[in-house]
């Protein structure tokens, strides 16, 4: 790979930016090539921010991106997939904490993890839903595809199979999407049982299935629209497996799968499921290290067993990828008022983290004396070598035309106060306590 293919990325992402293009565009280099920015407004300082630092706020007020096309040019520039590899996608949402924003409308309460065992795990903020490729090892070079708030008024589930069915038409082979376990849910295998993609999902072990209902016996009545129980906790409800097989894992541990084909849930009987155990002897037995994990498989035929055994680890790689947005580029660091806002500084941070992959074999990567010099390059070590390069490729922004000083604020201007915005909870209802008639004994007492 040349620089053209990253100089055409450049152009084409651009092309997207629809309004305060220009400083949107300068803003995304200066998080690409400065370090020292432990701000936002402090990117203003950088030589890549043409721009005086009131303009960074001001390009994510004013700002707009044309997200369908910064779609297509995400897929249009993705790397090529590894010789012998299919191509991996991830499906998560991440949160953005704003407990105190009480000027931030559309707040929610999102789940925030990583908290003391006593502490209730939720916090007021917003939800994005994220779609990336998957890195091949494991690692944080996730590659994104979409990234989407998440509304008050939608959930995970429908924001995801939207994400799903405007980028899949894109992709140039049929993808394995590898999800969480709160996807092993009725809604969202509704929602994707016709797109075009392969599915593996982590799934509850008590999560109750059902085999094909038994033919029907020609008698009157409802037919019987499910066959016997099948249920992970339950072994007496397994019966034989469809096919096994037991190796070892990559940290050569011993390791097993069974799958049972055929398998439905009561509010999709139409889509079929495959389920597969997975069983580490060696594990620690610990949430981080289970023995036993259940799985999910839908879309296409089942691969061998053995290859589906390396298949799920690769899902670890975009929580990576999480942990690289947030600290070095800064996803959760600006201190906006509006969630459209955030969300274009959230294009703006996807623009970087994708060209950071684009430029990972033009650059050699800057290694500080602690690290080690035999593990793969990090997104952050490929960051500080790219300072040099940008500069030789140009930008397709224009240069500012300074308009001079601004006039202000009028004399005796009404400043008013900024509205507030309440968190709202979801599936939270007033309920009105239904008044009961009195009774007779209360009756007689009166």
């Amino acid at each position: 790979m040349d620089c053209s293919t990253l100089v055409a990325l450049r152009t084409a992402l651009f092309a997207c930016l629809t309004r305060a293009a220009a400083a949107l565009f300068d803003l995304a280099d200066a998080l690409l090539t400065d370090l020292s920015a432990r701000s936002v407004v402090e990117l203003s300082q950088s030589p890549a921010f043409r721009r005086q630092w009131p303009s960074v706020y001001a390009a994510l007020q004013d700002g707009r991106v044309d997200r369908a096309a910064l779609q297509q040019a995400f897929v249009a520039h993705m790397p090529p997939v590894p010789p012998g590899q299919r191509r991996l996608l991830g499906l998560d949402t991440s949160p953005i904490r704003r407990p105190d924003a009480h000027t931030s409308a559309d707040r929610s309460m999102v789940y925030w993890p990583n908290l003391p065992h006593d502490a209730t795990p939720v916090v007021a903020g917003w939800s994005f839903s994220a779609l990336v490729v998957l890195p091949q090892p494991v690692s944080s070079w996730t590659y994104m595809l979409d990234h989407q708030r998440v509304a008050t008024t939608e959930n995970a589930v429908t924001v995801g199979a939207a994400q799903l069915r405007a980028v899949l038409p894109l992709l140039p082979q049929r993808p394995l999407l590898l999800l969480d376990r709160h996807y092993s849910c009725a809604p969202w295998v509704l929602a994707t049982a016709t797109l075009a993609v392969d599915q593996l999902s982590r799934a509850r072990r008590d999560q109750v299935l059902y085999r094909p209902p038994p033919p029907r016996t020609g008698q009157r009545g409802r037919p019987t629209l499910d066959g016997p129980r099948f249920q992970g906790s339950d072994p007496t409800t397994h019966g034989p497996p469809t096919a096994t097989w037991c190796g070892r894992d990559a940290h050569n541990r011993p390791i097993s799968l069974a799958c049972w084909t055929q398998l439905h849930i009561r509010k999709a009987r139409t889509v079929a499921i495959t389920v597969v155990q997975v069983t580490r002897t060696a594990a620690a037995a610990t949430k981080r290290d289970p023995r036993e994990s259940w799985f999910w498989w839908r879309g296409g035929p089942l691969p061998p067993l053995a290859e589906v055994a390396t298949f799920y680890p690769h899902r670890f790689g975009q929580e990576h990828g999480y942990r690289t947005d947030k600290q070095p580029l800064l996803w959760d660091a600006p201190h906006v008022r509006t969630p459209e806002q955030m969300q274009c500084w959230t294009d703006l941070v996807a623009m970087v983290r994708n060209q950071l992959v684009l430029a990972r074999p033009l650059v050699t990567a800057e290694r500080r004396p602690w690290e080690a010099t035999t593990r793969p390059a990090t997104p952050q070590q490929v960051r500080r070598a790219l300072g040099r390069i940008i500069p030789q490729l140009g930008t397709p922004a224009p240069a500012p035309q300074p308009r001079g000083k601004a006039p202000g604020r009028a004399i005796g201007a009404l400043v008013k106060r900024a509205l507030r915005h309440p968190v709202i909870r979801k599936g939270s209802k007033t309920k009105q306590a239904a008044k009961k008639p009195p009774s007779k004994q209360a009756i007689q007492r009166e």
